[in-house]
C-alpha cells in the first residue's frame, strides 16, 4: 500500500496491491502502473535507478 495524488482527480488517496496492473523494471527503476479511484490508469517511477556493477576479483 502506498499514497498517490492522481493526475487526473487531484486527490492523495492510497493505493492498495489489488490496484496495481503491472510493474516492470528499467533502467531509472521499478515502474508500477495501477488504477486510481477515480478509474484514472496512473504509473509512478520508484526503487533505485540500475548501475552498472564493476568486476570484482577475489583474491585467494
Amino acid at each position: 500500500m502506498f499514497d498517490h495524488k492522481c493526475t487526473a482527480c487531484a486527490k492523495r488517496q492510497l493505493i492498495f496491491p489489488s490496484q496495481i496492473t503491472d510493474m516492470a523494471t528499467t533502467g531509472a527503476g521499478i515502474v508500477v502502473r495501477f488504477t486510481c479511484w477515480c478509474g484514472a490508469e496512473q504509473s509512478m517511477l520508484t526503487g533505485k535507478s540500475s548501475t552498472t556493477t564493476s568486476k570484482v576479483v577475489l583474491a585467494a
